[in-house]
């Protein structure tokens, strides 16, 4: 399969939220000083993750989280508190047209991650917007080099290095990295996506992308897993398989975005890829998005992106059903043989703010929070970590 033809997540998500960076009641405060613990030497079993990207944003909106007691916390106190050991964060080169997931803000995420003594996935997108397999847009400082692999190559080595190596001055180095976002196609293209893939092209960048991560591991002594994701299951088989015949051999992490509406895969045969996946390249394996919604109801004018095709037989859209979807996926993934699973934006409720479709979210009917911002039962699928 050499090009999806369904829509995934983020392809509705760009459409939708391509202006959401204006935030009506953003204070310009000046974040405190966060200490940041000594990470836990502790082996960790299994990653029980929450991508939080959106959390910072959605909190210059207005929006305030509570436990499932009801008490208004830090969500990432909540997350943590709830059993959560991994948060995952988006980096997005030069995204003008937002002020969020930039390197400020993703360092104030993992600042307050870290805070909570939580492990940290940062997630390359290596453009100035999202990427998924509709799209990996070259961030608008590097067109000029699209066409030379090595001028492009330092380009990519230089900023991935750089940017670790400014965390690290701040004792921020995430644990795992991710060279890419959902990189299905060749990776640093157009507006229009080039098949089939010219892996003389793309192993040489996904290539120096890991060069820089084993860099600055080891410059800094500081152990960093390298993960490369792909959206989907069974395009991780042939994308694999591909990559690893064309010199792409050195990561430790396969990293799969699953949602069953946009998979062949569904729940009761999805440990079949899962398993075949390690099994085969005998690498770390983690479902590092997924989703489940808790109702079907629209909480504001901003369309939600699981609808009723999203539904799973046996599993309902109510908390009950969301909080059995995650448990039943994180059996599957354990007895394949994977090691984690994050939820995709468990945070990104309803706000006041403007997206290009309306104000509100297009996912608050899949977050871990209710319509009045109360953790959900799913938040306790968490509780299998402690």
């Amino acid at each position: 399969m050499k090009k999806t033809t369904k829509l995934y997540i983020h392809t509705f998500v760009v459409l939708a939220c391509f202006n959401f960076g204006s935030c009506q009641n953003d204070s310009g405060s000046t974040e405190k000083d966060i200490v940041v613990p000594e990470p836990s030497k502790e082996k960790i079993s299994f990653y029980y993750g929450a991508d939080l990207s959106y959390v910072n944003e959605m909190e210059d909106c207005g929006a305030t989280y509570k436990n499932d007691k009801g008490i208004t916390q830090d969500p990432y106190k909540i997350f943590k508190e709830a059993g959560a050991n991994l948060v995952r964060v988006r980096l997005w080169h030069n995204p003008t047209w937002t002020k969020y997931s930039n390197y400020n803000d993703v360092k104030k995420t993992i600042s307050r991650a870290k805070a909570q003594g939580m492990n940290v996935l940062l997630d390359f997108h290596y453009s100035d917007t999202w990427t998924d397999p509709e799209k990996q847009k070259i961030p608008a400082a590097w067109e000029s080099q699209m066409n030379n692999k090595e001028a492009l190559g330092k380009l990519l080595y230089d900023y991935t290095y750089e940017t670790l190596n400014n965390l690290a001055k701040e004792n921020l180095l995430p644990e795992i990295v991710q060279v890419g976002n959902e990189i299905n196609p060749m990776i640093l293209q157009g507006d229009q996506l080039v098949w089939p893939i010219d892996w003389g092209r793309n192993s040489y960048l996904i290539n120096k992308g890991i060069k820089a991560v084993r860099d600055i591991s080891k410059d800094k002594n500081k152990e960093i897993g390298v993960m490369l994701h792909i959206a989907q299951p069974e395009n991780g088989l042939w994308w694999f398989k591909e990559a690893t015949e064309n010199g792409v051999t050195d990561f430790d992490w396969i990293g799969l975005s699953y949602y069953p509406l946009w998979s062949k895969y569904k729940l009761n045969d999805v440990s079949v890829p899962i398993k075949t996946l390690v099994d085969t390249y005998k690498k770390r394996l983690m479902i590092v998005e997924t989703a489940y919604p808790f109702t079907l109801n629209n909480n504001d004018s901003a369309n939600n992106i699981l609808d009723s095709g999203a539904l799973i037989n046996g599993y309902a859209a109510t908390q009950e059903g969301q909080l059995a979807y995650l448990q039943k996926l994180k059996e599957i993934v354990v007895t394949s043989g994977g090691e984690g699973l994050i939820y995709w934006e468990p945070a990104w409720v309803s706000t006041d703010c403007s997206t290009l479709w309306g104000k509100g979210s297009h996912w608050d009917n899949a977050t871990l929070f209710d319509s009045n911002n109360k953790a959900t039962l799913g938040m306790k699928f968490y509780n299998g970590s402690k």
